[in-house]
């Protein structure tokens, strides 16, 4: 542990002395744990080399435990009034925390710092989910993602086929990376304690996709098919094509929902029509 990080106050104090009152529609709960922040950031781990990347660092309860792991660390706070608080933590870590103030779902993430880049963070709840799928986007971007949502988005992350939970973002998660459940957080860690169990997620992309297969196109495929996740898949077909021809091409039992497809059979789909829409098989295109 670093020395520097032993002298920081207290984060309770940090809070109250910087009137860091948690905001609802910020979607902030602190994480004041020092040792619940150490294990995510051990998570990630070696951060020595590269960038590390963290959304919504509040008082910097995270920031410290991922500087003290020895990272880099650029930190998007949206909030203002947590500037003073953050600039303290940079100042017992000098040369090792930028602090961008914005709006993280404006930020071209893939372009931050060097690599590897890593993204650790306790996501505001309100936004987590567009955050992830933006990341998804330019995965190839990143080395690994920790990070922390509402269990109840977490489980949809690892959901299976059949399974509650299993989504649209089942499916493009688990396209591009394999999904590690890390730990999972009780409500009382937090202030102000949020209504829900919140869980740790460590993605790591694969080196190559399921698929090479546009990523709009896989967008669209599981928009159109959990759009209408309670019938039968021919009906959603309907708008992507003739449903017998689709079936028969990706090898789907027309009869099955949405959610019970295995997600290779959503790429199927992202394929068959990309080759359709262009007239020939596609080559080069990633996600």
């Amino acid at each position: 542990m670093n020395d520097a990080a032993v002298d920081l106050p207290p984060l309770r104090e940090v809070i109250a002395r910087h009137g860091l009152d948690a905001r609802k529609a910020l979607g902030q709960h602190f994480l004041l744990d020092l040792n619940l922040t150490r294990r995510i950031a051990r998570a990630a781990g070696d951060l020595s080399e590269g960038t590390v990347i963290e959304v919504g660092p509040g008082p910097g309860g995270l920031t410290r435990a991922l500087l003290e792991q020895g990272a880099r660390v650029i930190a998007i706070e949206k909030d203002a009034r947590c500037r003073a608080a953050l600039a303290e933590v940079g100042a017992a870590f000098p040369g090792r925390l930028t602090v961008i103030e914005g709006d993280a779902l404006d930020q071209d993430m893939a372009a931050l710092g060097t690599s590897p880049r890593r993204v650790v963070a306790n996501l505001p709840y309100n936004v987590s989910t567009p955050l992830l799928i933006g990341w998804l986007r330019d995965i190839r971007a990143f080395d690994t993602l920790v990070l922390m949502f509402q269990k109840e988005v977490a489980d949809r992350l690892w959901a299976r086929p059949g399974g509650r939970g299993f989504s649209r973002l089942s499916v493009l998660t688990q396209w591009l990376c394999a999904v590690n459940p890390v730990f999972d957080v009780n409500p009382r860690a937090f202030t102000p304690p949020p209504k829900v169990t919140s869980a740790v997620v460590r993605l790591t992309p694969r080196e190559a996709p399921l698929m090479d297969v546009p990523f709009a196109t896989v967008e669209r495929v599981t928009a159109t098919l959990f759009g209408q996740r309670r019938k039968m898949v021919r009906a959603p077909l309907k708008t992507l094509g003739d449903p017998a021809v689709i079936c028969d091409a990706c090898g789907i039992d027309p009869m099955l929902r949405a959610e019970q497809l295995p997600v290779e059979a959503f790429l199927r789909v992202a394929h068959w029509l990309t080759v359709t829409q262009a007239g020939s098989r596609p080559s080069g295109h990633g996600p």
